[in-house]
């Protein structure tokens, strides 16, 4: 009997021990640090489970000695798991950071390649916003044939009709010309000086990843013709699963746009193809004789390569070319009825060529060399009653920039060449337009968070331009988050 009872007593003892374990911990959320009250703690495979307290303090008790999965979830936060144990050696109260799961996907799609730093959009004191995702396709489905729309309904920026007749349009930023806001399609200048012309009517967005609008100067990376803002058109990139989408759309107008995009990722080798076909009709709904909307035809190829040499290093090639015909004026001359009553008109002929090419080499976690070149030829004819304009401009654009991203401080330095060179044909006895413009620069960008709530990001950049000598271009903004809800930056 006293054998029975002492092993009794020794097996509650046992009992009580193996299940006397605690363990004390605070949920608070990665970013601010605030606590989160409600919080869900529970052992895995247990029916062991608290929720935090007003203070985000969890207290859970009877944990069994050994090895005990804890799980720490909350609503709107990633679900995080630690494997601890028990007896645990730890003493104080352990601090437990969930991330924001809403959070994780907007850094994603918010990391803004044309400040060529690591930052997020939250975390850049120059004023940018991304147009990506829904919103991208939104916009991209109201008017598929070009950018326009999807541009002029961006705070701050104003898509502005230079022309009524063939409706070339311009992008003023800050209040500031167009000639001083720059549009670059994945970093290089592909419609900068004559090439800009009839730019955004011939940009369409179905391959597009996202479009990223800085308003403020981003003189130091791009130049001066960036004083007021920058435009970069991120176009779309291969991934495992293939991409395929195709794109038909009519108009009241009796307009059509069908483009295709395909991409797909083929273990070291990438491809993208888009090709589009656009048509407009000439459109007269006021019935005044004019076109409001002008006739024209365009075609559009894009093709590009990529090849994935290592995990560090990324090669890509790819080519652009648009060719158009576009006529407005007097609705009887553009259906082919002129007459000396009937005889006003503005004919555009554009033909639009260029190449890419592209090296990233990642030096580590923190470094990245870029070296990127284009060749660009664009063919303009213009014509008018008793007028001719035409000429052909190449140009070419290579650069060679160095980037590191630190905890405090990013670094950005680089060097770049351009070459502008335009040949007007003789369509007339006036003095011919010609032009041949090199330019060299050299730029050092530094972004420097001073605290967690106020940043300086600042820059030099020098060019020499062979007809107009030297500029400087010194530029600095900075960010002060005043809290989590509310920031402002002054550059």
């Amino acid at each position: 009997m006293k054998r029975t009872i002492v092993l009794l007593a020794m097996l509650l003892c046992a009992a009580v021990t193996y299940a006397q374990n605690t363990y004390k911990a605070v949920i608070k959320d990665a970013k601010t640090k605030e606590n989160l009250p409600g919080a869900t703690v529970k052992v895995l495979g247990m029916a062991l489970g608290t929720t935090a307290d007003n203070n985000g303090t969890v207290a859970l008790t009877g944990i069994p000695s050994g090895k005990q999965v804890i799980q720490y979830s909350y609503v709107g936060y990633k679900t995080k798991t630690d494997t601890l144990t028990f007896p645990f050696n730890e003493t104080s109260t352990v601090i437990v950071f969930l991330d924001s799961a809403e959070e994780e996907e907007e850094l994603e799609e918010v990391v803004v390649s044309a400040t060529r730093s690591s930052r997020t959009i939250d975390n850049i004191p120059t004023r940018v916003e991304v147009i990506s995702g829904e919103e991208l396709d939104e916009k991209a489905n109201m008017k598929p044939g070009d950018i326009r729309t999807l541009l002029a309904e961006s705070t701050g920026i104003q898509t502005q009709q230079t022309s009524a007749t063939s409706g070339n349009s311009a992008i003023r930023i800050q209040g500031l010309d167009g000639k001083y806001t720059q549009i670059i399609r994945d970093g290089f200048p592909l419609y900068s000086g004559f090439s800009g012309g009839l730019g955004l009517l011939q940009i369409a967005p179905l391959d597009l990843q996202r479009v990223e609008v800085i308003k403020g100067s981003s003189s130091t990376l791009y130049g001066g013709g960036a004083i007021a803002g920058l435009v970069n058109l991120v176009s779309k990139k291969p991934t495992e699963e293939r991409q395929l989408n195709f794109l038909l759309n009519g108009t009241s107008a009796l307009g059509l746009d069908a483009s295709g995009f395909y991409a797909r990722k083929f273990g070291k080798v990438g491809i993208t193809v888009y090709g589009a076909y656009n048509k407009g009709t000439a459109y007269d709904p006021s019935d005044l004789g004019l076109t409001a909307i002008p006739k024209f035809d365009r075609f559009t190829l894009n093709p590009k390569l990529y090849f994935y040499l290592s995990e560090a290093t990324t090669l890509s090639a790819g080519i652009n070319a648009t060719t158009e015909k576009r006529i407005g004026g007097d609705l009887e001359y553009v259906k082919g009825n002129g007459s000396d009553s009937h005889s006003y008109f503005e004919e555009n002929k554009t033909g639009r060529y260029s190449s890419q090419v592209e090296l990233d080499h990642k030096m580590g976690e923190s470094q990245k060399l870029t070296l990127r070149n284009s060749v660009s030829y664009y063919d303009r004819s213009i014509g008018l009653p008793s007028y001719l304009f035409s000429g052909v401009q190449v140009s070419t654009y290579s650069e060679a920039n160095y980037s590191i991203s630190g905890e405090k401080a990013d670094w950005v330095l680089g060097v770049n060449v351009l070459t502008d060179n335009f040949e007007e044909e003789r369509n007339s006895a006036a003095a011919l337009r010609s032009y041949n413009y090199n330019t060299i620069g050299g730029f050092a960008q530094n972004t420097w968070s001073v605290s967690e709530k106020f940043s300086i990001e600042s820059g030099i950049r020098g060019d020499y331009h062979n007809e107009y000598g030297f500029f400087f271009l010194p530029r600095i903004s900075g960010l002060w988050k005043i809290n989590e809800h509310f920031s402002t930056r002054l550059g």
